[in-house]
């Protein structure tokens, strides 16, 4: 068993790679988002139980495909709310179930990121609802359609 833990920064094109290599090898594709998107359904983002809840259920699946055989590729992007040892009990993990860990850092050129991120729209919801955000942006789609720009950062890459 392989796990191909492709890391890097936001756009530099880890889901995309990762779908491409995943068609390549067969390998299954594990994409942080999804512990991501489920652990946050259940506590804030950042807390310590979001924070030891991922963590478990990435280590947990990738021990049990260690154990089953079960290659697979998964997305990473290093931020603040993991911890120091996360790297380290992956590996663990992994080996402690006969598998074996390949890191792949992607990166991107500055200019292209920009490139990437060229509409990018930053919105400040410290003092604004979701509704008054949902709203701002939907302005702005109207003011960018009408200009003929109505393309949106393309961030399933991230």
């Amino acid at each position: 068993m392989n796990l191909v833990f492709l890391h890097g920064g936001p756009a530099v094109g880890k889901l995309t790679v990762a779908r491409e290599l995943a068609a390549l090898t067969g390998f299954r594709l594990f994409h942080n988002h999804l512990t991501v998107d489920l652990v946050s359904s259940l506590f804030p983002f950042g807390s310590e139980p979001f924070i030891l809840l991922r963590e478990q259920i990435w280590l947990a699946a990738f021990a049990e495909a260690a154990r089953n055989n079960v290659s697979l590729i998964f997305t990473f992007n290093p931020e603040r709310t993991v911890r120091e040892s996360f790297v380290q009990d992956a590996i663990k993990a992994v080996a402690g179930a006969g598998g074996k860990v390949v890191f792949v850092e992607l990166t991107c050129d500055e200019s292209e990121l920009e490139r990437r991120l060229e509409n990018e729209m930053s919105v400040d919801t410290t003092d604004r609802t979701p509704a008054a955000s949902a709203q701002l942006i939907s302005e702005h789609l109207q003011n960018q359609k009408g200009a003929g720009q109505a393309r949106l950062p393309d961030l399933r890459d991230s």
